[in-house]
């Protein structure tokens, strides 16, 4: 039966997150900062579960095993990256070992070196622990230049992930002094 309200094939469209997912198949990336690197471990509480991350492992709590249930924290890497399926900026944290390898390895290989110019194809394939991921470098080229432009005035702390704020929060400006005033 037909909804005289809503046409059948309408979705309720959803908004794009800041962070990216790594869906069923090729993502195709432009890695645009440096990683930030640490452990991540989750908490659980009334809210929900909640990620918490720190700098070094030196740097997880004592009871990290009470905290977490026995779940071991993994090491991440998060870095500001361009979405092509998506055609937006956002943040991709990594805990896949192979997926950290291969672009390590790409990083340190004298033909390719840092993967800030050239595309990655990240293919992801099977579910849950039968996942697997394959890494592929494209061919260097240039960002696009209006693409850039934009990356320039997109505000994202990464370093935020570590305090478990928004990392895409403008932080406050300081109000003027008034010796600053112009009267």
């Amino acid at each position: 039966m037909s909804d005289p309200f809503l046409p059948d094939e309408y979705e309720v469209p959803e908004a794009p997150s800041g962070y990216m997912k790594l869906e069923d198949g090729d993502n195709k990336i432009r890695i645009m900062s440096p990683p930030i690197l640490g452990q991540e471990y989750w908490t659980e509480d009334d809210d929900g579960r909640h990620p918490n991350r720190v700098r070094k492992v030196e740097d997880l709590p004592k009871d990290i095993n009470k905290l977490t249930n026995g779940q071991a924290p993994k090491h991440f890497w998060a870095f500001k990256v361009w979405n092509y399926q998506l055609e937006l900026f956002q943040i991709l944290q990594l805990t896949q070992k192979t997926i950290q390898k291969a672009i390590k390895a790409l990083n340190t290989d004298e033909d390719w070196g840092p993967p800030f110019d050239y595309d990655i194809v990240i293919n992801r394939k099977g579910k849950e622990l039968k996942t697997e991921y394959n890494v592929v470098p494209k061919p260097k080229k240039a960002f696009a230049k209006e693409l850039a432009s934009e990356f320039e005035d997109w505000y994202c702390n990464l370093d935020a992930l570590y305090d478990g704020t928004d990392p895409f929060e403008l932080p406050e400006t300081e109000p003027a002094a008034d010796d600053d005033l112009p009267f």
